[in-house]
């Protein structure tokens, strides 16, 4: 926005005096009231502007910066084989990954393995991207003790039921999966639509699960044995969560629509998954009267203003007022569909548009909430494209409302250049039994980057839990996709 034309829209101008400089020297700032600011946090809690500039001052903090790996000692996963169109034998990519837990959190015991579901595809095709499960001997370490049962799903099941959502399902997303008190493997995963405009496809996405049917076939074999209960749960209601048509519908398509990466827990005996998404229109919609909301900025009124007046007139301004990111949560029954949807958990209005794969668990009474976002997706000045975050807020209720963990929210950077071999993304903390210790696990090598190198579980480590602070524990490294840390 022109400066002096925001200025005559100004309804109250005054000036405020700043912290003094030193020797006598005092800064002086012009704080500007515009008649449409307003302070609406929407019951919610949010991850502030504030917040982001002050975890700048925060990063090379040894406490919250991944550590450094040896790109000798990186392997591509030997049993991440697949095929591709020509039906040749190629060596896969492996990117989001999420191990079977309990109910907790914990890493589940399925029979005496350990089982872990990821993202996998062709390096050359971007579009290959579907779910296949991994497990290993519980005891065995080591990247090479890993086997691949192959995809989970056949591309047929997806016609097996009358769901309409999910019959045009074209790619597989992230999501979580739980081991049920009856033993079962109920997965959660993102149902993503084919992008085609013309034919009114807008890559949808949809919360949506199965229960994953395995069997253990002869020594040390796991076997998917089919699907069962393969449904759509929920893809936005407007109101609470931004829907695909709200996003798209009017032909523009420069909008971040979000709505996967389901994260199931349980509480009380009821059932939650939270997910990324975007905020509706009743929870802090997208819009130009956003960037004039203070909750969305935090820190005093002499921040609000000055960081409004320079987003007025930054290039990041058009970013920033369709950045809604949120962590929303929805109640589902004891069959797995829809009970209720209920207000997000965090948002990040102005901020960005994407908090990616939600991580949540209860440790010592408090709910600790951790999403992965990158710079790039930004709209803070000092933040680059090369800036990759796990960030983390916790609370008393699993509702909220939700702090920043280490008073801003950093729990782990990185600012490594995306051709380094060991460039590390999708961070995800894994509470252990009876330990403050977590283990971090995440993926390695961007995705068709390098002829060799394919996208694999990078090394595990661990970081600390302590009330509302968070650190990395000194040389912890632990072996490549490790889930737990014994």
């Amino acid at each position: 926005m022109n400066f002096k034309r925001f200025a005559k829209q100004a309804t109250v101008v005054t000036l405020s005096t700043a912290i003094l400089l030193g020797a006598g020297e005092s800064l002086t700032y012009a704080k500007e009231t515009d008649s449409r600011d307003h302070n609406e946090s929407y019951g919610i809690s949010h991850i502030t502007r504030s917040d982001m500039h002050k975890m700048i001052e925060q990063q090379g903090d040894s406490r919250y910066t991944v550590p450094q790996f040896d790109e000798s000692k990186i392997k591509n996963i030997p049993s991440a084989k697949g095929y591709d169109e020509l039906g040749n034998l190629i060596d896969l990519d492996v990117w989001d990954t999420w191990p079977l837990q309990n109910a907790d959190g914990t890493v589940a015991n399925y029979n005496g393995y350990q089982i872990v579901f990821g993202l996998a595809g062709d390096p050359d095709r971007g579009w290959d991207t579907f779910i296949y499960m991994f497990y290993k001997k519980i005891g065995d370490t080591g990247i090479d003790s890993w086997k691949n049962a192959g995809r989970v799903f056949k591309d047929t099941d997806k016609f097996k039921s009358d769901d309409p959502v999910l019959r045009n399902q074209a790619e597989e997303w992230s999501g979580s999966a739980t081991l049920t008190e009856d033993g079962k493997v109920r997965l959660f995963y993102t149902n993503r639509h084919g992008w085609d405009p013309a034919h009114n496809f807008y890559g949808k996405q949809t919360l949506t699960t199965a229960q994953i049917n395995v069997s253990e076939q002869g020594s040390n074999t796991l076997k998917v044995d089919g699907i069962e209960d393969h449904k759509s749960i929920f893809d936005g209601d407007e109101k609470f969560y931004q829907t695909v048509e709200q996003a798209f519908g009017n032909g523009d398509y420069s909008d971040n629509h979000t709505l996967r990466d389901p994260h199931y827990i349980e509480e009380n005996g009821h059932k939650y998954l939270v997910f990324e998404a975007n905020t509706g229109t009743e929870t802090g919609y997208q819009g130009e009267e956003s960037l004039f909301n203070k909750a969305y900025y935090g820190g005093s009124d002499v921040f609000f203003q000055n960081e409004k007046s320079k987003l007025l007139q930054s290039p990041k301004k058009d970013l920033a007022q369709i950045s809604n990111g949120a962590l929303g949560i929805i109640e589902i029954n004891d069959d797995y569909t829809l009970k209720s949807v209920m207000k997000p958990l965090v948002a990040s209005n102005t901020v960005t548009d994407e908090i990616e794969r939600p991580n949540i668990f209860k440790k010592d009474g408090k709910w600790y909430l951790f999403t992965s976002s990158r710079g790039s997706k930004m709209t803070i000045d000092g933040i680059d494209n090369e800036d990759i975050y796990l960030l983390g807020y916790v609370s008393d209720s699993l509702t909220g409302p939700y702090k920043p963990l280490n008073k801003t929210g950093l729990v782990l950077h990185h600012d490594l250049d995306p051709y380094d071999v060991t460039w590390n993304y999708a961070h995800f903390a894994i509470p252990q039994e009876g330990s403050d210790n977590t283990v971090v696990t995440s993926y390695m090598t961007n995705r068709g980057y390098f002829e060799e190198h394919k996208s694999t579980f990078a090394p595990s480590f661990q970081l600390n839990i302590n009330g509302d602070k968070t650190s990395v524990v000194e040389n912890s490294i632990l072996e490549q996709g490790q889930v737990t840390i014994k």
